[in-house]
């Protein structure tokens, strides 16, 4: 056992860029409609408010890998003429996803800055914008910080789902090797390399989480 990693590990790499490319396009993606969900959601107008719950709950409320399949199968019958590869389809069933869950960090930190500073803000005959750029997101972005770390940290292993949809990432061409390599013994060395690759992917994400979270908290001992 584990006597085969010369050829194992490189093989696991090969996937290790499109791995790599489809968490960064996701975490992008994510991160936008986190704010903008998020936002949306404290709105004072209705419609708004109803938009952005809708969303957030459509998303939220079904299966990742079934909205992978949505975008890349499903999506161009509804839309004629509509291609989407399925990196793009990945990627983005990846962000709205996320972005959904992201999108309570968000709310949940606007919504906890006191109110007394809004009434401040007004006193000193700021806008509405102004309240928002200059009072509330410096505060709430400090709280937001734990949270989007640990969204990366979970978006990055839900990278992983994209190989169901053929995309040729390193879950994808484990399997590729699993399929030819039978033995058990090859079998268990294939998947503990992977597991290991995407620990070490992981790792910097995770000293960036707590680093965040210790960041924060200083933050809001302060105020």
């Amino acid at each position: 056992m584990f006597s085969n990693a010369s050829y194992f590990i490189p093989i696991l790499l090969r996937g290790l860029e499109v791995t790599v490319q489809v968490f960064l396009l996701g975490a992008v993606i994510a991160y936008f409609i986190a704010f903008v969900a998020g936002l949306g959601r404290t709105s004072q107008l209705g419609i708004i408010r109803f938009l952005a719950t809708t969303f957030v709950e459509l998303f939220r409320g079904t299966s990742l890998l079934v909205q992978m399949f949505f975008f890349v199968y499903a999506l161009p019958l509804i839309i004629p003429g509509l291609s989407m590869s399925a990196f793009i389809a990945g990627a983005l069933a990846l962000g709205l996803n996320y972005g959904a869950y992201a999108s309570e960090v968000v709310r949940g930190a606007v919504l906890s800055i006191s109110h007394s500073q809004t009434e401040a803000a007004i006193s000193l005959n700021m806008s509405k914008w102004q309240r928002m750029r200059f009072v509330i997101m410096p505060q709430a972005v400090r709280l937001m910080l734990p949270g989007f770390g640990n969204n990366a940290i979970e978006l990055l292993k839900g990278t992983s789902l994209v190989s169901i949809i053929s995309l040729s990432d390193m879950t994808f061409r484990a399997t590729l090797l699993r399929s030819s390599n039978t033995s058990l013994s090859a079998q268990v060395e294939i998947f503990t390399y992977l597991l290991i690759l995407y620990f070490l992917l992981a790792l910097p994400l995770i000293f960036l989480a707590r680093w965040l979270e210790k960041r924060a908290s200083k933050g809001v001992s302060t105020t």
